[in-house]
């Protein structure tokens, strides 16, 4: 330790961290990892960088057609901008924690309850992360990501929409079953026809289907032979 930093008191700054040192109303100094003098007249604020995690609990929103919708999410932010963070607004963390709710609530108002059963809840937090950016940057943070967790409709309407969906299934299995039946008739008329046309075919089949040891007597026009398997 120097003898500078014997007379005057030091502030250590971390490497997720930024000391934000302000005096006698001069802007305000950014001060980066690593020990710092400090001086008489100022005072300091330190601003964690690290990301963190936020929760947006569950609300009712109302779809484009009317259906009151569940939601829930998470925000990982960080700031980025230590300065506008702790000026721009008393509550910087509140304005991104609103940006997002009201990010969830214009994307759920775009859209009906069964666009939402079938989206994606990826594609889902996609836009409301678009609608919260601007708002996030104003305040000097980066918003990391949005997770939109959970979408809940009525339980009536889950119902509903779990019959169709077996409806659709059972309805799929019938078609491919009247499918297989369709090909097996097919075949069995091109068999026939097959045996119609050749007629020597037949018998063929006939002895192939008899059991070992069977007596097979072939008759030919003017003779009589007899041969056994």
């Amino acid at each position: 330790m120097t003898r500078k930093h014997l007379i005057h008191p030091t502030r250590t700054v971390q490497p997720w961290e930024a000391l934000l040192e302000r005096r006698d109303g001069e802007p305000t100094v950014v001060l980066g990892p690593g020990r710092h003098v400090v001086r008489r007249r100022a005072t300091y604020e330190l601003v964690d960088l690290r990301e963190r995690i936020d929760l947006v609990p569950a609300q009712e929103v109302p779809t484009s057609d009317g259906v009151s919708a569940k939601v829930s999410a998470v925000f990982r932010w960080a700031v980025v901008d230590p300065v506008a963070f702790t000026e721009r607004l008393r509550d910087p963390v509140g304005a991104v924690y609103l940006a997002v709710q009201l990010g969830l609530r214009d994307a759920l108002a775009t859209r009906e309850a069964e666009a939402l059963v079938r989206e994606t809840r990826t594609r889902l937090a996609e836009g409301v992360r678009e609608r919260a950016t601007a708002a996030a940057d104003e305040v000097g943070v980066r918003l990391v990501d949005v997770v939109v967790k959970d979408v809940v409709l009525p339980h009536d309407l889950r119902e509903a929409y779990a019959e169709l969906v077996v409806g659709r299934h059972r309805a799929q299995a019938q078609l491919e079953a009247a499918r297989a039946e369709t090909a097996a008739l097919r075949s069995l008329a091109n068999g026939a026809k097959l045996l119609d046309d050749h007629p020597s075919l037949a018998q063929l089949r006939l002895v192939q289907a008899l059991p070992p040891g069977s007596r097979v007597e072939l008759v030919q026009p003017g003779r009589t032979s007899s041969h056994e398997d």
